[in-house]
């Protein structure tokens, strides 16, 4: 049977804490949330249809004549197909339905998308666009040295650790960090990357608990962890500073761009960015 409107039985939040305890990336169990709250809330104003492959075909209407790109309607169509798969799974739908909702199709992509990354010289500019002599500089240029140099991910940047930054057989990497899909790797630390780190946290007085930690406008330490949306704000301010459009994951890509030119391996570059697959890292 279909999912059964409001009022249920079983309500629509256990079903959605259901696909967001299945995923491991935060990100994406961010995305996948928000998703699901605008397909709910939607529902709700078309006065609760069932849930089937129509119900999802309309949505995805909508979501296109908002004017979403491509990328973001097929991300949100994603979560509502899992909601359907684990309903089914549950024994809250059928599979049939669950089926069907699982075949609509997303939106296709025009074009090839291009990759965005940075040339050593404006990598190094960007490292060192923020001003060193204040506490908030020394924090931006560890951020941005620990994503151009490590490939972090923003929201593995700002799990970091004083813990995580051990020296092992004489040199610094970053051990055990826990990544996408739960996949754990070890990262090896430039020598210049660990000295932007010491010159915040000496500065900063941090000796244990979150690497990196917000600021007020008076520069002084507010909070003991830093959040996502601040290093992405910090990677777009900077990069406008020498007028460039980036994002975080730019300067991923631009590690691992840099790391290929001066003769790494795809496979250590794999490793280094924690990707499943080869054809990943491959595609930066």
């Amino acid at each position: 049977m279909a999912l059964v409107p409001y009022p249920a039985p079983v309500p629509l939040e256990a079903v959605k804490r259901l696909v967001l305890d299945a995923v491991s990336s935060p990100s994406t169990r961010t995305m996948y949330g928000k998703a699901l709250d605008d397909f709910f809330a939607w529902r709700v104003g078309q006065g609760n249809p069932p849930f089937t492959r129509a119900a999802l075909q309309a949505h995805r209407a909508v979501l296109e004549s908002k004017g979403y790109s491509p990328s973001t309607i097929n991300q949100r169509l994603a979560a509502v197909k899992k909601l359907a798969r684990e309903a089914a799974a549950n024994g809250w739908l059928d599979a049939e339905t669950a089926a069907g909702i699982d075949q609509v199709a997303g939106v296709k992509q025009q074009g090839c998308r291009a990759g965005n990354w940075l040339s050593r010289g404006q990598a190094e500019a960007l490292i060192n666009c923020p001003d060193a002599s204040t506490l908030k500089g020394k924090r931006d240029r560890a951020v941005l040295a620990l994503l151009v140099g490590c490939g972090l991910r923003r929201g593995e940047a700002v799990g970091l650790t004083l813990d995580h930054i051990q020296q092992r057989d004489g040199r610094w990497v970053i051990v055990d960090l826990r990544g996408k899909h739960g996949r754990v790797r070890t990262i090896p630390v430039p020598a210049w990357v660990k000295l932007a780190v010491d010159l915040w946290t000496a500065a900063a007085g941090i000796s244990e608990g979150r690497l990196l930690r917000s600021l007020n406008r008076h520069g002084q330490i507010t909070g003991s962890s830093l959040s996502p949306q601040a290093v992405l704000s910090a990677v777009r301010f900077y990069g406008q500073e020498l007028g460039l459009r980036i994002q975080p994951h730019d300067l991923r890509r631009t590690c691992a761009k840099l790391c290929r030119s001066a003769g790494g391996e795809l496979e250590q570059i794999q490793l280094l960015l924690g990707h499943a697959s080869v054809t990943t890292t491959n595609a930066i």
